[in-house]
């Protein structure tokens, strides 16, 4: 039996925690299963080094960003390796060059294209414990590349579905995946099973506890996730295409703090314009959530959408370089925005479920900007400095505590 588990920066985070993850996994080893281990950077391993790096260079180029963040998944990987040695079991670390990880040349944000599997299959083979760098690839010109926040996620989901394993394990600080984030609704409750669609909605709208683009993976590879704490033994989450357990009405609401509206002005008001600002976003991998067109009027409109905080600035400056071909005569945006997410599939067949979320934000006396939804979510974006509160006052209007 293969097994794949990966844990995130708080879990290696100091000398007791590696030494804890390592005899957790000693556990599976010594049932004579195949054991590979995917790290993050120890705690704040990656904000320090960030800081570092602007205390350089502020404009520093994505390409030396990415070199310098690999380190800290590499200290992880060595020490733990260190720490396996330690208690007689043979154990080796590998990073993504060494694997030979390939991915595509964006940095800060790359995606998996391929992983050459040969390597890790022969040091299992040789009943070694493999440890491998998360967060990270390499591309076509052999630079070190990331995938961005929650990256070693994906890491450990491309192992899995490239080497076939039988289990995929995610640890990370809580106890799986809950109806909110219980360190803001303390009344929140643990979910026990969860579909691939549901938990991609959740991620992709703020829930900090997987990668999205790991759900994306385990979906179309058939990967089946556990989300679980490395702080103790309780049962995880399920992360996979079915559930037994009977559908709620919502699954569980998330908020996400990292975005921003972006609103072109005075465009206009004729076929084509949308599709060219939104072309020239998505051929620099700019990724839009919420739109918002408004009517037209004299012969213009106006257009408002979100995109991630980490996307902005390119965001500007795209609108700024393209303002005459795009017939924008205005550019605003607004940083002190949060979107705020219910997700579930049962809202297919229910009626009414946008009344009770809105009767919620209007309760407690919050506005809402802008509105999207698909068939399992609806999203709202408001104020930034209501976010904790939006969050407790829609889980509580829906009546998922614990």
């Amino acid at each position: 039996m293969l097994v794949v588990k990966k844990f995130g920066g708080t879990s290696v985070a100091n000398k007791e925690r590696i030494f804890n993850v390592a005899r957790r996994c000693i556990e599976d080893y010594q049932k004579g299963n195949d054991v590979i281990i995917v790290l993050s950077a120890m705690g704040d391993t990656t904000d320090a080094l960030l800081e570092k790096a602007r205390d350089i260079n502020p404009n520093a180029s994505k390409r030396e960003l990415d070199m310098l963040l690999t380190t800290g998944e590499q200290v992880s990987v060595s020490l733990m390796a260190m720490a396996l040695h330690s208690l007689n079991v043979p154990a080796i670390s590998l990073n993504a060059f060494q694997v030979q990880m390939h991915t595509t040349s964006r940095n800060g944000n790359a995606r998996f294209k391929r992983i050459d599997s040969d390597r890790i299959r022969h040091e299992l083979e040789n009943r070694k414990i493999v440890i491998v760098t998360g967060f990270q690839g390499v591309n076509k010109y052999d630079d070190y590349t990331t995938l961005g926040r929650g990256g070693s996620d994906t890491t450990a989901v491309a192992l899995a579905a490239a080497l076939h394993a039988d289990r995929c394990e995610i640890f990370t600080d809580v106890e799986g995946v809950f109806t909110a984030d219980p360190r803001v609704v303390k009344n929140a409750r643990k979910i026990e099973e969860i579909t691939y669609d549901e938990m991609l909605e959740l991620a992709t709208s703020g829930a900090r506890v997987l990668h999205n683009r790991s759900v994306e993976m385990a979906k179309k590879y058939g990967v089946e996730l556990v989300v679980r704490s490395s702080m103790n033994t309780e049962e995880g989450t399920v992360v996979k295409e079915v559930v037994k357990v009977e559908k709620m009405l919502i699954t569980g609401v998330a908020a996400d703090k990292n975005t921003a509206r972006v609103s072109v002005i005075g465009v206009e008001d004729r076929p084509g314009i949308a599709f060219k600002i939104f072309n020239t976003l998505a051929k620099n991998n700019i990724n839009v959530d919420i739109i918002l067109q408004s009517v037209g009027r004299g012969g213009t409109k106006d257009i408002s959408f979100t995109v991630s905080e980490d996307d902005l600035d390119d965001t500007l400056r795209l609108m700024e370089e393209n303002k005459e071909a795009l017939t924008i005569k205005e550019i605003a945006h607004n940083e002190n925005v949060a979107k705020i997410s219910i997700v579930g599939a049962g809202m297919l067949s229910n009626p009414g479920v946008a009344a009770t979320m809105f009767e919620a934000l209007c309760n407690s006396n919050i506005n809402i900007s802008m509105i999207s939804t698909s068939e399992i979510r609806i999203t709202v974006l408001i104020d930034e400095k209501d976010a904790d509160k939006a969050l407790v006052a829609v889980h509580d209007g829906f009546g998922l505590e614990d």
